[in-house]
């Protein structure tokens, strides 16, 4: 069980990081995107590499933040339902979700994506348009990365919904009810 708790806190950490972090590529977008709207609509001129930064930075986003997102429940589901259940049965639901679903899936995307990643890398491929992007490979790059991130938060908590079943709280769920108090 000790092993459990510290791969869980392993992971939690890891992702709150990478999600702190991200966090700021999401206010660096918000810049992005008032720069183009104001140069775009105000100066009538558009510059090729800042519209490719806001999908580059959205895709990070998205791809690196899910993990951080999953660890604060905040994945969509079908609540109406699970919401009703005991923290028992949700537990149940979480890790054969994250058994059967999310882990698996992760794993394929990691494995399919790899060599979409490793030819881009090879070519060093960069923006086909005039003025784009360079490095389109780190881009790419996320597909990987976001998944490993999110596996790793999956088997976390399937780690953390066993506990539940096995009727062991986690240090985290431990500290959580401590500062609702």
């Amino acid at each position: 069980m000790r092993v459990l708790r510290a791969y869980i806190r392993f992971a939690n950490r890891l992702n709150e990081a990478v999600g702190f972090g991200v966090s700021w590529l999401t206010t660096l977008l918000v810049l992005v995107v008032c720069y183009d709207v104001f140069t775009r609509y105000l100066l009538k001129m558009s510059i090729v590499a800042v519209q490719e930064l806001q999908w580059h930075l959205f895709a990070v986003i998205f791809l690196v933040g899910a993990a951080y997102t999953l660890k604060h429940g905040g994945h969509v589901r079908v609540d109406v339902f699970y919401s009703r259940f005991s923290e028992k049965a949700k537990a149940w639901i979480d890790l054969v979700g994250s058994l059967v679903f999310l882990i698996p899936f992760s794993i394929l995307a990691i494995w399919s994506s790899q060599g979409f990643v490793a030819q881009s890398f090879a070519l060093g491929e960069t923006s086909p348009n005039p003025g784009g992007l360079p490095y389109r490979f780190v881009l790419k790059l996320a597909i990987p990365v976001g998944f490993l991130l999110l596996a790793l938060q999956g088997i976390a908590l399937a780690f953390r919904s066993l506990l539940k079943i096995l009727g062991e709280a986690t240090e985290d769920e431990s500290e959580q009810h401590e500062a609702e108090l």
